[in-house]
């Protein structure tokens, strides 16, 4: 609830700081003393637009700063600040601060971290409701009314949210499915004509690595073939070096023992013979990898050329074409398996359709017999509120299929009718301002303890009735503040007498300077003010009499 007010600078108050608690607070004052200044400053920190003119004269800049305290912060507005970065530990109060600058520029705060305004606006509905002359939002707002009639029967929102998500998960995966196989469809004919390419083609993995290099071993042989053969010539017949080291090695090997010289150099002629004769496996070998073979040379280009083709037809690697084969094949597969996965999945989702709509359609039948009781309940309220020709009604409305969604199938609104034989219509579009408050009202009372913002304002609900109404109206109100918090600005004294905590709103001049002030009253104070309001400028007697009355009444 709202534990503190604090306002710089704004309009006619200088400076203000204004503790409130729980219960019924009521706000009074002379007309025009600012009333509206403190409801304009509060929705500054609500995130209401900033205009300059809220400036007090001569100023540069105004603030408002706004303190709310929770016994357990609610789980809705926890979630709000969690994923706006807002931390706040158990107990500790939310800080609202709002800067406004004389040229109308504005900052906000949240618990001393800077956020935008629209967080503000987001938070306000969760904090603070307000019901005035002109209200547009609140109970007034259609798009609440869903919610505020859901809490009232106490129906099974979620379980219909969660079926919800389930068919329209197993509609998402129905339409994948759908459009991969209709794509493979309408591929088909070209699938299988690339299929048969690469399968005539039959490209294996590692396959252009290897041509690649049996070409550029073929090239080099082909640059090194009159080289290569130059040396095997060497190497080669009776005459070469290697025969001729052959016939010294064995003329040597007739003598060798004759001398110790003659048998090392024996031995150092077989290493030279086992050296020469290495040398002429690795000439011969690398003479056969070597070789060059036109034909041979050209089928390997031929190949690579006809490989490196298709990739850059596929975008791909040369490698990557296996895999790409594959994934074709998967393709055609899933044109010839479609049909069956598509059956299954069709099955699943028109399951899960049927879950949601009667989940669906057993929230529709609580909220229309909740829709029943509640039109009963605000009924017996309007009466006391001079509302008694006055009829409330709540519209509960078949949604076309494709709006429904996972709040179900139902579009709530309130609807009134202030004069008999005249047709229902929303609220905001057919009561006037004080017949409007006082709905909201009755329909407050009606919706008692089923949730709502943590602080509820009731802007001169009371206008233009008096006596036994007032009295119903200050009752009501009493009974809504019990266990909470409202406040409630008023000019009714039967109204004001049924305060917990009453604060009066004056205004003030010294010379050229005008201030407005708010004091919470003692008793004594009390008293006074509520005389005034019963008899006017002078107060008499008479009228503390009729103020000590009321007091005690209530």
């Amino acid at each position: 609830m709202l534990t503190r007010l604090s306002i710089r600078n704004i309009v006619l108050i200088e400076a203000l700081d204004l503790d409130f608690a729980g219960g019924l607070g009521v706000l009074t004052g002379e007309t025009g003393a600012g009333k509206s200044i403190l409801l304009d400053a509060l929705g500054l920190v609500l995130g209401n637009r900033a205009d300059a003119g809220l400036v007090r004269a001569n100023e540069e800049a105004a603030s408002v700063t706004a303190s709310f305290e929770f016994s357990a912060l609610p789980g809705e507005l926890a979630a709000m600040l969690a994923e706006a970065a807002v931390d706040i530990e158990t107990g500790e109060p939310l800080l609202i601060r709002r800067q406004l600058r004389a040229d109308g520029g504005s900052k906000a705060f949240l618990n001393d971290a800077p956020v935008s305004v629209a967080l503000l606006r987001t938070l306000a509905p969760l904090l603070v409701e307000l019901h005035g002359q002109h209200d547009d939002r609140g109970l007034v707002n259609p798009r609440g009314h869903r919610a505020l009639l859901d809490r009232y029967a106490r129906s099974d929102v979620p379980g219909v949210e969660a079926a919800w998500r389930t068919w329209r998960l197993a509609e998402d995966r129905l339409a994948v499915v759908r459009g991969r196989v209709a794509q493979a469809a309408a591929d088909q004919d070209l699938l299988l004509g690339y299929l048969a390419e690469l399968n005539a083609l039959a490209p294996e993995p590692g396959e252009e690595a290897e041509l690649a290099g049996a070409r550029a071993a073929m090239q080099k042989g082909e640059r090194l073939s009159g080289d290569l053969a130059e040396l095997q010539h060497l190497w080669a017949g009776s005459d070469s070096a290697l025969a001729s080291l052959r016939a010294a090695a064995r003329r040597l090997d007739r003598i060798a023992a004759e001398h110790p010289l003659l048998a090392e150099a024996l031995a150092a002629l077989d290493r030279a013979v086992i050296e020469a004769s290495e040398a002429e496996d690795k000439l011969a070998r690398a003479a056969e990898v070597l070789s060059h073979d036109p034909l041979t040379l050209d089928r390997i280009e031929t190949r690579l050329f006809e490989l490196r083709a298709v990739a850059r037809k596929h975008a791909c690697a040369v490698d990557d074409l296996p895999d790409r084969m594959l994934a074709m094949r998967s393709q055609l597969d899933a044109i010839e398996s479609g049909a069956a996965d598509i059956a299954a999945l069709e099955a699943s989702a028109h399951e899960a359709q049927l879950d949601y709509q009667a989940r669906a359609e057993a929230l529709s039948m609580q909220r229309f017999e909740a829709a029943q009781r509640l039109d009963i309940a605000v009924a017996g309220e309007l009466a006391p509120l001079k509302l008694d020709a006055a009829r409330f009604r709540t519209a509960v409305l078949r949604l076309p299929d494709d709006r429904w969604g996972p709040g179900g199938i139902d579009a709530i609104e309130f609807l009134i009718s202030t004069n008999p034989g005249a047709e229902f219509a929303p609220l905001g579009k057919i009561a006037s301002g004080g017949e409007l408050s006082r709905f909201i009202l009755a329909l407050k009372v009606a919706l008692a303890e089923q949730g709502g913002a943590a602080t509820v304002i009731f802007d001169e609900i009371d206008r233009g009735v008096g006596g036994a109404v007032a009295s119903a109206i200050g009752e009501r109100l009493a009974r809504l503040a019990d266990g909470g918090q409202l406040l409630a600005v008023t000019h009714s004294p039967q109204v004001a007498a049924r305060g917990d905590r009453h604060y009066l709103i004056e205004k003030t001049s010294e010379g050229v300077v005008t201030r407005t002030s708010v004091h919470l009253l003692d008793d004594r104070g009390r008293q006074e003010e509520i005389a005034r309001m019963l008899s006017g400028a002078v107060i008499t007697a008479e009228a503390r009499a009729q103020a000590d009355r009321l007091l005690e009444r209530v």
